[in-house]
């Protein structure tokens, strides 16, 4: 399989501005295993002040929230949907933040790229970035921010 690069990305700036705008963050694929990333991250994010929403097929709370089986039973605003999933479910992620109307942030982590699961996000009006953690750079507009202050 040949690996695929990220054509369709937000730029640092662009980043930063997501961080700022958002509050609600759905995290497809958050594992209640502590020792998972998807985890790891979520705790992090939470800490930092974000509204977390797990989305697992199974287990009714996963760091003290709620779990969701599927975007669409979220009954309230996600701003962000974080994705923790193999490239090829990205398309079928895609079209559900689209059916939702309300997301804002398309976010595949590290290591996770399908440019043509992240264009319909983009034409959708979304804001997209993919290879890339959330933790890391959240982390890392917080240093910038702190060094600048």
């Amino acid at each position: 399989m040949e690996c695929e690069l990220a054509s369709v990305n937000s730029n640092k700036q662009e980043i930063k501005d997501i961080f700022s705008k958002t509050k609600t963050i759905a995290i497809l694929g958050l594992s209640p295993d502590e020792s998972k990333a998807s985890h790891r991250v979520a705790k992090y994010l939470k800490e930092s002040g974000f509204k977390i929403v797990p989305v697992y097929p199974k287990g009714e709370e996963i760091l003290g929230e709620k779990v969701y089986r599927s975007l669409a039973e979220i009954p309230f605003n996600v701003d962000m949907v974080d994705i923790f999933r193999k490239p090829m479910a990205l398309d079928a992620v895609a079209d559900a933040c689209i059916a939702r109307g309300d997301v804002k942030v398309f976010w595949a982590q590290k290591d996770i790229i399908n440019n043509a699961a992240a264009q319909k996000a983009k034409d959708a009006g979304m804001m997209v970035v993919q290879n890339m953690c959330t933790m890391v750079e959240h982390r890392e507009q917080n240093e910038k921010n702190e060094m600048a202050g």
